[in-house]
Order: C-alpha cells, then structure tokens, then sequence
C-alpha cells in the first residue's frame, strides 16, 4: 500500500511538472507576440478525452480550472461524476466538439457548462439560446464561432464570409448567449518557418 501510495504521488507531481511547463510555453509564446496585438491572456483548457475523471481531479488540484470534451455525452458524464462534483467546485468545462441540434438539450444539462465554442450557423446558435433560456441559469452562456478557415471538408465551422452575420445575429438575437471570440482549427502540418499560419491571421484580420 505504501508502494502504491508513493507511485501516485510521484505520479501527481509529474503532472503537475508538465502542466506547469506547458503553462510556461504558452506564456513565453504570448510574451513574444507583436505589440501591435491585444494584450489578451491565453487560456489554456485541458482536454480530456478518453482520460479517466481521477486524472482531471488530479489537474485540478495542481491549479487547472478550464477542461474540454469533444462529445457530449462524455462531457455529461464526466462532469456529472459525483467526485468532481465534490471535489471540483470551481472546474469550467468547454464543449469543443462539434455540436448536433438534437444534443443541444443534452448538452444544457452538463453541471458547471461555462462555453461552447464551436457554433458553426444561425439555427444552432437559436438552438443553443433557447435552450440555455429555458434552464434558467444565472447567467448568459459564453460562445465562440467556428470558422472553417482553412476551407477542408473535413473540418466543422463556417465560411470567413459568413461570420460576421452570425456573430451580429448572436449579439441582436441571442440574449441568453454572450459572444466571447472566435475559434478554428487551422491546416494541420504547416511549416512554421515560412511565417505565421494564415489560417489564424485570417481571423485577425
């Protein structure tokens, strides 16, 4: 038993090691941006995945406060689990993936749902609304839309060119939302070396 006891805490403390070095990077990379560009300070959301609920407690108590999921149902589940529940009661959870108007529903039932960041039309973003509405919750839901701006059919999100409408319309329409930003994927594999990946700058711009 003492055994076991030293191996997770040895374990604990790795993942504390490689959180912090990852919140590093990511401050060092911020650090280094142009003047030029707002001053926003990254955030960085773990993604769980298929990872087990005791590995986000353990992130938790080494300080990591935002988690995503790209399904709903292990979004409900794992956000439901009675230890997180207990043992997390500032955890934040994201949904990141992509978002079918039949879960919407299922998806408003998530205990501690701070954001929804991939709203990819006008219909579901009226979904959304309705729905978070209907829960009664304290405060608007937070949203980002998905722009597909590397333009692969494999990839979620709308056209550049219809953005703009869609964000005016959650902003005129959606009173039960709060418009937080934008969010894409960009193309995966491009060389860094030839500049800054226009996918993103596209967004800026």
């Amino acid at each position: 038993r003492a055994m076991i006891g030293r191996r997770r805490a040895g374990a604990m403390a790795d993942l504390g090691l490689r959180l912090r070095a990852v919140t590093d990077n990511i401050s060092g990379a911020a650090a280094r941006r142009p003047p030029e560009l707002p001053a926003v300070a990254p955030r960085l959301v773990a993604v769980g995945k298929t990872k087990p609920a005791s590995l986000m407690i353990e992130a938790y108590d080494h300080g990591q406060r935002h988690f995503g999921e790209n399904y709903v149902q292990e979004l409900v589940e794992k956000a439901s689990d009675s230890q997180i529940l207990s043992l997390c009661p500032e955890i934040k959870w994201h949904f990141i993936g992509h978002l079918q108007k039949n879960n919407v529903n299922k998806l408003m039932a998530t205990p501690n749902l701070f954001m929804i960041e991939t709203i990819d039309s006008i219909k579901l973003a009226d979904k959304v609304n309705v729905s978070w509405q209907k829960k009664q919750a304290a405060g608007r839901l937070k949203v980002m839309v998905q722009v597909n701006t590397s333009e692969e059919d494999s990839k979620h999100g709308m056209s550049a060119a219809d953005t703009l409408g869609t964000v005016n319309h959650i902003v005129d329409h959606c009173p039960g939302l709060e418009f937080v930003g934008l969010m894409t994927i960009g193309r995966y594999g491009y060389d860094l070396s030839e500049g800054p990946n226009p996918d993103f700058q596209v967004l800026a711009a």
